[in-house]
């Protein structure tokens, strides 16, 4: 870890770290891109392959596999080597996942292409997460990872419709060369901008991993694997609700989708804000407005204005809830911060598949367009519940301490 020292709020000091958590944030913008580009060039991509769109669609559980697989993986054995050139590795690693995904020529490829790309995602994430929260002054931390979270709003609000619009002009392939510019360049700054930190000698994969012994280590992940879950048991089927309940045509989609890019910065810059003051707090208070606010949209969805607005309600939520659940991670693992940070990542990847899963088993029962944002705020419910064992043992042991 870095010390905060006196240097650290001089304007020229401060000047230094905000040029390198910005090299940081480009990091999870590209990451961002790649994660959601692809579902908004399916049929493009099935049509270049040569494959149906649903198995296509197959590409963007490859990735999810690879973020769960490499984060942990990553978080345990680069634990020991410096920060700074982990996240230079890591960033050439995801921009030949790209380069890769853009030459594929058939299925299988893509496939392990994919697979490939995503492997840097969550660990990339739990490291730039350390690197800022380590290089800012005391009481700053939850703001500077807050920072770095903002990646993915960005990429959700101006990378995304920028890079599938590219692909709908320029071939599918486009998109995944811009993503893997963005790595090479990220790679480039990061390796010239952010300060060096020395390998953790003292890590080793048993005191990693000894972390899993602490039972408020599983249920936090588990808080990010029900809870989250919600949110994408709603949003993987956003266009069709938005279609076929609200009564919107295609073009109008876009705009709701920037409408939640927008909610996701809003979200993240407001909860840099209070996970500075309580985790904890922030983490349960946004659990419940998710779970409140997609409940809601079951409901609102009937009417455009209503939908847009409750939909910008859904994404705050959930962004604050992102932080707060990685900060809370950060915490609970110790020694092991670099595996509960990464960790997080492999988690709200597990929650994908499971919302996705959930509410498409409702849509395919026929229970209409409201199901999924019905089971998405059930989804937020069990989260909350298991969010309260983890606050009644964290309250024993501080009575006990």
């Amino acid at each position: 870890m870095i010390p905060p020292s006196p240097s650290v709020s001089s304007p020229d000091a401060g000047g230094r770290v905000g040029i390198a958590l910005t090299a940081l944030v480009l990091g999870g913008v590209g990451i961002g891109v790649t994660e959601f580009v692809t579902m908004g060039l399916l049929p493009e991509i099935a049509h270049g392959i040569g494959t149906s769109i649903p198995q296509a669609g197959h590409t963007i559980s490859a990735y999810a596999l690879g973020v769960v697989i490499g984060a942990p993986t990553i978080a345990i054995f680069g634990n020991r080597l410096p920060r700074r050139e982990l996240l230079v590795a890591l960033m050439v690693l995801f921009a030949i996942g790209n380069a890769l995904s853009a030459m594929a020529s058939g299925y299988e490829l893509l496939m392990l292409a994919r697979l490939v790309a995503g492997i840097p995602h969550g660990a990339f994430f739990g490291i730039a997460s350390i690197v800022a929260f380590d290089i800012v002054a005391v009481g700053r931390g939850g703001w500077a990872v807050s920072r770095i979270m903002l990646g993915i709003p960005i990429a959700n609000v101006a990378g995304v419709p920028l890079a599938t619009w590219l692909g709908q002009q320029a071939g599918w392939r486009s998109a995944y060369w811009l993503v893997a510019g963005i790595g090479i360049l990220t790679a480039v700054l990061v390796s010239t901008v952010v300060p060096h930190q020395a390998a953790d000698t003292e890590a080793d994969v048993r005191s990693e991993l000894a972390a899993f012994k602490d039972s408020q280590v599983w249920l936090t992940l588990l808080i990010g694997s029900i809870g989250f879950g919600g949110v994408f048991a709603m949003y993987s089927y956003i266009s069709p609700i938005l279609r076929n309940q609200t009564g919107l045509p295609a073009d109008a989609v876009p705009i709701y989708l920037f409408i939640y890019g927008v909610g996701g910065l809003v979200g993240t810059v407001i909860a840099g804000r209070l996970v500075d003051r309580s985790v904890l707090g922030t983490l349960v208070g946004s659990t419940i407005a998710t779970g409140t606010s997609l409940a809601a949209f079951a409901w609102a969805a009937n009417w455009a204005i209503p939908a847009g607005i409750v939909l910008l309600l859904v994404c705050i939520s959930v962004s604050a809830f992102v932080l707060a659940l990685q900060l809370r991670l950060m915490e609970v693992a110790g020694k092991a911060r670099t595996l509960g940070a990464a960790g997080n990542h492999a988690a709200l990847n597990v929650a994908n598949a499971l919302g996705a899963w959930l509410g498409g088993l409702v849509l395919a029962a026929g229970w209409g367009w409201q199901a999924p944002s019905l089971v998405g705020a059930g989804l937020s419910v069990a989260g909350l519940i298991v969010l309260f064992l983890s606050l009644r043992i964290h309250r024993g042991r501080t009575t006990l301490d």
